[in-house]
């Protein structure tokens, strides 16, 4: 299965990136990581995440949203998780990912927390 990344701007400092696929070691990830970067050296601090597309995910991707949510931080921003399936949402909790990022339902719910 194949990973695809699309990000879009909500407003300057805001946007939603929309992820598909696993989140597991390897060039897609990478790639992903690097466009997440890249949107917040241009101004997007606030993100969220929309997970709802993430099937699963290893170690490799959680080390990139701990690595997204200091890039965001460092910056004044925030991340906020969308539509984490079950599986991800266990996953999320058990690493305790859940206290440094909240999740929400979905990316409209994100937003809102967003304001």
């Amino acid at each position: 299965m194949g990973f695809e990344i699309s990000i879009r701007n909500i407003t300057p400092d805001t946007a939603v990136v929309t992820m598909i696929g696993p989140l597991t070691l390897g060039t897609n990830l990478k790639i992903a990581d690097a466009q997440i970067q890249e949107a917040i050296r241009g101004g997007a601090t606030r993100l969220v995440l929309d997970m709802s597309g993430v099937p699963y995910m290893d170690s490799a991707g959680l080390g990139a949203l701990v690595m997204t949510h200091g890039l965001a931080k460092a910056q004044g921003g925030v991340v906020r998780l969308a539509g984490a399936s079950e599986r991800v949402a266990t996953l999320l909790t058990m690493t305790s990912m859940n206290t440094l990022m909240a999740m929400d339902a979905d990316v409209a719910a994100s937003l809102a927390a967003l304001g």
